[in-house]
């Protein structure tokens, strides 16, 4: 190597990303990148090589994927944990830990029995305080409406709380004509519908329930009495159910950042809950319990992660000015890549922030 490329590679080097190690030509680049990038303790981190990645499904494939780093995969492969991505201190330890870390299915087809015979059904909602769940899990299952049977109603609601106790659970009267009970995934008849809890009955429970004495406008994530509701396309359930609630309050598994697909699309619930839990749902008649428990446990196994705790964890706080467009281009530059990554924040809420409220 002569002189001139000895120079250009010891320039490249001081350029590299100091979260994913992505190498720039110029330092101006490698600012830029920092701007966009949203780099932050939030992000799944390899436990080998310390490379931040944007979602678990990039960690999965920078450690078992066609193209891994291979010293990252000898490792893993040895005492990384399936699940939750963690490498642990020995390959016994990995066993020990992994048992802990794998769920246990719900059975799913005897809690759809029970509920057919009306054993689960919980119509009415218990607002005691010593019984009352801050974070509960909501799933609907959709039977068709219109000509074709294509318009998702909600026929079926359930509400869990975390120790995967059902809160509420009954069938819904839709407000349109049903054309197809699609009874192969949801197990839904005619005669489970016919003296149903009516839609805006059902809407108005769930509404007082989640918002807790509490107006919609004054809910905020901390120190308020509006819960944290937890699911899987809640956008799409609350729509079906035609209830309004702050997206500061949601919990969406389809849109969390680090449990979607590395080009940025949702996972299926299915997938999901046997990557990361470790056993298999939607196995013929589905069952909303059965999502609702999923969802929370996803839920819990985000929160409990440990990160950074920071004053200022996102780049949209006003106190963060490293995130923001007006970076002084001149100072940022005299910063190394380790100095960039302090400063930068993450562009998403990060679910352990839950635990510290």
């Amino acid at each position: 190597m002569d002189y001139r490329s000895s120079i250009e590679s010891s320039e490249t080097l001081r350029n590299k990303c100091a979260a994913c190690y992505r190498q720039f030509n110029k330092m101006e680049h490698l600012v830029e990148h920092m701007k966009i990038s949203y780099h932050s303790g939030h992000e799944p981190t390899c436990g080998v090589c310390k490379k931040h990645c944007r979602s678990f499904e990039s960690l999965r494939e920078h450690l078992i994927g066609p193209l891994p780093k291979q010293e990252c995969r000898n490792i893993f492969s040895l005492r990384g944990c399936r699940f939750c991505m963690m490498i642990l201190e020995s390959p016994n330890a990995r066993r020990i830990h992994q048992e802990r870390c794998h769920f246990s299915s719900v059975k799913a087809g005897l809690t759809t029995r029970m509920a057919a015979l009306g054993l689960r059904d919980k119509a009415l909602i218990d607002y005691t305080s010593s019984r009352s769940p801050k974070v509960v899990a909501l799933s609907c299952k959709m039977v068709g409406g219109g000509s074709d049977g294509s318009l998702d109603l909600c026929a079926r609601v359930c509400i869990t709380d975390e120790s995967d106790n059902v809160v509420f659970h009954t069938y819904v009267k839709p407000s349109m004509v049903v054309t197809n009970y699609r009874y192969g995934t949801t197990g839904i008849r005619p005669e489970n519908l016919r003296e149903a809890m009516p839609l805006k009955h059902a809407q108005r429970k769930i509404q007082e329930f989640l918002c807790n004495g509490e107006p919609m406008w004054k809910i905020r994530p901390r120190g308020g009495r509006g819960r944290i509701l937890v699911g899987h396309g809640l956008d799409h359930d609350l729509d079906r159910l035609q209830l309004e609630y702050p997206s500061s309050m949601m919990r969406d598994t389809a849109k969390y950042p680090p449990l979607m697909k590395t080009s940025k699309l949702s996972n299926s619930l299915k997938y999901l809950t046997q990557a990361y839990l470790g056993y298999d749902i939607h196995v013929g008649i589905q069952d909303p319990y059965e999502d609702c428990v999923a969802t929370m446990r996803l839920y819990t196994r985000m929160r409990y992660q440990k990160h950074k705790i920071e004053a200022y964890p996102q780049a949209a706080d006003s106190q963060n000015r490293s995130n923001q467009v007006a970076w002084r281009q001149n100072e940022v530059e005299k910063m190394s890549p380790d100095e960039m990554l302090s400063i930068s924040r993450s562009d998403y809420y990060c679910w352990c922030l839950d635990s510290l409220a």
